[in-house]
């Protein structure tokens, strides 16, 4: 790891939790909490895309509002393929801008990035503009891509009902679903076969980019 990455990105996003949990209202980290634990009861892992899988082709518009196909980008060698919530989510921010950082390191062992999001993509460029992101950040509207790859839920009411009043995630989305996208990264391979996954119903826990790379090496 370089000395802007030296520590792991986990760790980050740990003391992001450490801090929202020392300031956070009860009532709030309650809900959260239920919400967590409603996701993991929903099954939606199990349901999702595993390693040994075919990847589902998807297109999708990126911020420039260009479509933009994973058929197309494992012509160029493998793929990263990630998920974040919104541009609303600081861990998401976190996690955007440690991807990256560690860019150069995905594309020295021949792959390309793409992100994905349910935002709206006059959003999805806020975001990019904001953590100057240089790799590809589509908006998956409606979760429609999302949905095949098995790895959206529905918000509880109350986490649901919390997130509007609190930054509108309607307007975010485009849209009332109050689904999200679990955080989720897969590595494809140019066969389209998926070879790594990393799917986890907290949203304060991410993909670490050194696993992200080793299982990129062990294509070759």
């Amino acid at each position: 790891m370089t000395k802007e990455t030296n520590t792991t990105l986990q760790s980050i996003l740990d003391a992001k939790k450490d801090d929202f949990n020392s300031k956070a209202p009860e009532d709030i980290k309650t809900i959260y909490n239920a919400g967590l634990k409603a996701v993991e009861e929903s099954g939606v892992v199990k349901k999702a895309k595993h390693v040994g899988e075919q990847a589902p082709d998807f297109k999708l518009k990126n911020a420039l509002n260009k479509d933009v196909s994973l058929s197309e980008y494992l012509k160029k060698g493998p793929v990263v393929l990630t998920w974040y919530r919104g541009g609303w989510c600081p861990y998401c921010n976190l996690t955007l801008q440690r991807l990256q950082q560690e860019l150069t390191h995905f594309k020295a062992e021949g792959a390309n990035l793409l992100a994905l999001t349910p935002e709206l993509p006059d959003n999805s460029i806020n975001t990019t503009e904001k953590n100057e992101l240089k790799f590809e950040v589509l908006s998956d509207i409606g979760n429609e891509v999302g949905k095949t790859y098995g790895i959206i839920y529905k918000l509880t009411d109350d986490v649901a009902k919390h997130y509007q009043k609190s930054f509108d995630l309607h307007g975010f989305n485009g849209n009332k679903s109050d689904e999200l996208p679990l955080a989720a990264t897969y590595v494809i391979n140019q066969n389209g076969k998926i070879t790594y996954e990393f799917l986890e119903v907290d949203y304060r826990k991410r993909a670490e980019p050194a696993d992200i790379i080793t299982a990129l090496k062990a294509l070759k």
